[in-house]
């Protein structure tokens, strides 16, 4: 009889639990909106769909530059050649004059002529440095240019072995401090004007020396390179 009593109770207890819940949920349902519950499922899954925002990528400068020119500027850069497969390049105002895939550069020093009134490429030219006699035609070169040019020198593997007295003295009259030093396979960069003088704190000139113990190439040393703005003429 005790057994009987004792299930009863428990299935009323049951019951009134079931009871307690369904009502409840019933209460819960009727005070908060459907329209809120919606908004918000909508708004969870709108998140998950928006896209991360990503940093914009970094606008090109001329030249390459981390940084760009100020205006009424020209913007250049000069990079050596190294070792076997790297060729020199001369960069003006985002315009390649020598480099590889211009297929103008060459052994030896590679010089280009500007027009520093309008901007314009005049002439370009390697001379080789290591075969042939070619000292005397880049002197004669290096005269051609007109008054009022910019003349831009960078070299490509050898530029000193055939480089002769006269040659230097006229790139030591342009303003060169590291003509005279230049060595077998030295990396060399260098900028000059004719005719008008450069402001003093743009970057001009560069060299590195070949050395068994530091060179990054065999054989051949590190390239090195300049970069900088150059005032335009004021109008």
């Amino acid at each position: 009889m005790r057994r009987g009593t004792a299930g009863t109770l428990k299935t009323a207890f049951f019951f009134f639990a079931s009871i307690c819940a369904w009502y409840s949920g019933y209460l819960l349902a009727e005070l908060i909106p459907e329209v809120s519950l919606t908004s918000a499922v909508y708004s969870i899954r709108s998140i998950a769909k928006k896209p991360l925002l990503k940093a914009p990528a970094p606008k090109r400068q001329k030249c390459d530059h981390w940084t760009p020119c100020p205006l009424n500027t020209y913007a250049y850069r000069l990079l050596s050649g190294g070792g076997k497969d790297k060729y020199a390049k001369i960069c003006f105002e985002d315009e390649l004059l020598m480099g590889e895939k211009t297929r103008n550069v060459g052994r030896g020093i590679n010089i280009a002529i500007v027009n520093y009134m309008t901007g314009k490429a005049i002439a370009t030219r390697y001379f080789d440095m290591f075969e042939g006699d070619n000292s005397g035609p880049m002197t004669n070169f290096i005269h051609s240019a007109p008054p009022k040019s910019l003349l831009f020198m960078v070299t490509q593997d050898d530029g000193a072995s055939r480089l002769k007295e006269d040659t230097k003295k006229v790139i030591e009259a342009l303003g060169s401090k590291q003509i005279r030093n230049i060595r077998f396979r030295s990396s060399w960069v260098f900028l000059t004007a004719k005719g008008f003088e450069l402001p003093a704190d743009i970057q001009r000139e560069n060299i590195n020396h070949s050395d068994s113990a530091r060179n990054r190439y065999s054989g051949w040393p590190a390239e090195v390179q300049i970069e900088g703005c150059i005032p335009k003429q004021p109008s």
